[in-house]
């Protein structure tokens, strides 16, 4: 059958006790949340970019036809196209507990939630069987045969889980859920305070993921499904306020489209170009940041905020998004471990979380702390007790665990010894610092976890537009073949040592030294590493690129960048075979010899001079490298920036909380910032209230008594 739309209210009236309703007169926003006249224009453009055409097996493609033909009269909608057989693999592959299947239950749970009187009969059962027998959290039962390969415990996943188990239960209170026979109103009041104890977590140190161009969006759409959805005020409302501390987060971020930032977690095959970031169709429509056309048409942040009804964007949010004004933004944000630490078992747990309190295991399993000292005795004993070392997560780690006979006095000393290594998803408290500008942006995560195996982290980047961005990494491994970036290829992803990194305005030093050998075969293999460092810089996204001695410069509009390297650099050509993006000239400046070297970048404008005299500038400023003959060797680098003034950074590898940056003879703080030191945002670390302002808007979060509060 054919469903015609029919239009719908837009939002709540502002009557409604939600805390996202909100009023607006004439098309002009007055009560301090982005003109709705104007959002629903943007709405209603992806929308109908998206409806082009049909994908039946794509549940947020299948959202956006069910959220046009509900706004969109001359819309026709075929749902008889759409059925349980469409969604065939997905329904198997939640059934099989394989990962990122609450992703599709997600989407699934806003297609029953917004449209299931439009759906089949037989799709809208099977959706319901899957909210009756699904396995909620890792604690649940697994059936027999099956091995759970569901990764519950990271950031992003904790939410959606708790989310997917808080809105099912609520549709069918009274229902035994099959997985653990359990009611479905037990299961959504359990899921409630796990909400809001996330939540909490997240106002109280910020994101653990920070800045993550991937993971930032699977944050978004389970706290935007809770506004659109959720029962409860109390949930809605928070989650509202949290979902304003996200978008501001990207916001202060983006460059010309690209959420150009340091990351706790991306892939080359998100951060390469902006089109691949995970945040970027959201942002977009947000934001209205990029003339770069959509690049899917069922990319989930987009659909699910193209189909919101009362979640409104706090336009001081969408100001600072597109701010021209010059800034600096400092941040912390995270929980402070040293893996390598003494082994104490006495010392006090930070800010109270017990290592041997299984109620902590997301807690500190969020954080990549599994393979420390401190969390490996509740690792052993939570993988053993739900039987999880099979999953494809954990297997790869039994060798180590017969090692030490299962046993945490045993392990302890291993895990502090191999800490280089085993820390290698280790995501602890970060300062990140980032320099902006109308015409290039430059992040940093400062001093973070220097010399270490890092999977996903991404130190520092600078970003002209949605293509134009250089950073360094150590690489892992040669360059992978293949038809595009695999998740897992450390060439560019993540990097076989984190550099001791320090900025100050438009200038950075990263020194890069492994505090680890490289273990070649066996069974630390997977943390082995190649004796070089280098540089991402795609020659065709910028107009013009000077290769000059140690330096290497290049200009994108009016924005400049100059790369230093202490080890002689060269282009290198992709292999054949490997995927280069669709780049014809090289991009790869590598600097061999060695995985010990240091890197020095400088962005700068046109507004300060020519790109003559910048690139003159900078091959005029001293630059000086001591190294300390001990163990670990100190390095004492000193930049005699243009804009900055000299720059004396002294670093070592294990020494995180001794390397100090100098900036004219002063000592100024690479650690312990403030929760926010923004021009919009000045927030001590933990506070829990916010107040943003960017000219005449603001916005209050103020989450003690969880209200929210705009004006314009």
């Amino acid at each position: 059958m054919l469903l015609t739309a029919t239009l719908v209210a837009s939002a709540c009236s502002a009557g409604d006790d939600d805390a996202t309703s909100t009023t607006t007169t004439g098309g002009t926003a007055v009560d301090g949340y982005v003109d709705q006249t104007w959002m629903r224009e943007r709405q209603d453009e992806y929308l109908e970019f998206a409806t082009q055409e049909l994908s039946a097996g794509s549940i947020t493609n299948v959202i956006a036809h069910a959220a046009r033909a509900r706004r969109d009269d001359g819309f026709e909608f075929a749902t008889d196209q759409v059925t349980a057989e469409s969604f065939a693999t997905t329904f198997d592959d939640i059934d099989t507990l394989r990962d990122t299947t609450d992703f599709d239950l997600l989407y699934l749970l806003n297609l029953w939630y917004g449209y299931r009187e439009d759906l089949d009969l037989g799709l809208r059962g099977a959706i319901e069987d899957k909210f009756h027998s699904f396995k909620y959290w890792f604690t649940e039962p697994t059936d027999a045969g099956l091995v759970d390969d569901r990764w519950y415990w990271s950031e992003n996943h904790r939410i959606i889980y708790h989310t997917l188990e808080y809105l099912a239960g609520d549709a069918f209170p009274d229902d035994e859920f099959t997985n653990d026979g359990r009611t479905g109103a037990e299961h959504r009041d359990e899921a409630k305070q796990r909400i809001l104890d996330w939540i909490d977590e997240k106002v109280r140190f910020g994101w653990s993921e920070w800045h993550s161009d991937v993971y930032y969006q699977k944050d978004a759409t389970p706290l935007l499904t809770l506004v659109e959805f959720a029962p409860d005020a109390e949930v809605r409302t928070r989650a509202a306020m949290m979902l304003d501390l996200l978008l501001l987060d990207i916001a202060s971020h983006l460059q010309q489209g690209n959420f150009g930032a340091t990351h706790g977690r991306s892939y080359m095959k998100d951060k390469s170009v902006a089109l691949d970031q995970d945040t970027f169709g959201m942002s977009k429509l947000l934001f209205a940041d990029s003339d770069l056309a959509y690049p899917s048409t069922g990319d989930a942040g987009a659909v699910l905020f193209a189909r919101a009804e009362k979640y409104r964007l706090p336009e001081v949010i969408r100001r600072i998004a597109t701010s021209d004004a010059v800034t600096i933004d400092r941040e912390r944000m995270g929980i402070a471990l040293d893996p390598m630490a003494a082994i104490d078992l006495d010392a006090p747990a930070p800010y109270g979380y017990d290592f041997d309190d299984p109620d902590n295991v997301a807690f500190w399993w969020e954080r990549g702390a599994q393979t420390t000292w401190q969390g490996v005795a509740l690792t052993l004993a939570t993988l053993t007790e739900h039987g999880l070392w099979e999953s494809e997560f954990f297997s790869p780690f039994i060798a180590l665990r017969d090692l030490v006979d299962n046993d945490p006095v045993q392990a302890r000393p291993l895990a502090r010894d191999l800490a280089p290594m085993l820390g290698f998803g280790l995501l602890t408290e970060v300062d990140s610092y980032t320099y902006r500008s109308p015409e290039v942006m430059l992040s940093t995560a400062q001093n973070h976890r220097p010399g270490m195996f890092a999977d996903q982290h991404h130190a520092w980047q600078a970003t002209f537009d949605e293509q134009a961005i250089v950073f360094t990494t150590h690489p892992k491994n040669e360059p992978e073949i293949g038809s595009e970036w695999p998740d897992g290829d450390g060439y560019w992803t993540g990097t076989g040592s984190m550099p001791a990194s320090a900025q100050q305005g438009t200038a950075a030093i990263h020194v890069y030294d492994p505090a680890f050998d490289p273990p070649g075969a066996g069974p630390l293999e997977t943390f082995d590493y190649i004796g070089m460092t280098h540089a991402y810089f795609p020659q065709e996204y910028f107009d013009e690129v000077v290769t000059d001695g140690q330096w290497v410069f290049g200009r994108k509009g009016d924005g400049f960048v100059g790369l230093w390297s202490q080890r002689a650099t060269r282009w290198r050509d992709a292999p054949e075979g490997a995927f280069t993006h669709g780049l014809t000239q090289p991009f790869d400046l590598v600097a061999e010899g060695g995985a010990d070297n240091v890197w020095i970048v400088e962005v700068g404008r046109a507004t300060d001079g020519t790109f003559a005299e910048f690139q003159a500038a900078l091959q005029a400023a001293r630059v000086e490298v001591l190294v300390a003959e001990s163990e670990p060797a100190q390095y004492t680098v000193t930049f005699a920036s243009p804009s900055q003034g000299e720059l004396q950074f002294v670093a070592t590898h294990q020494g995180a909380n001794d390397n100090r940056l100098v900036v004219g003879g002063d000592e100024v703080a690479i650690r312990d910032y403030p929760r926010f030191d923004t021009p919009w945002l000045q927030a001590d670390w933990q506070a829990r209230r916010f107040e943003i302002a960017e000219g005449d808007t603001r916005l209050v979060l103020d989450f003690d008594t969880s209200t929210r509060d705009a004006s314009a």
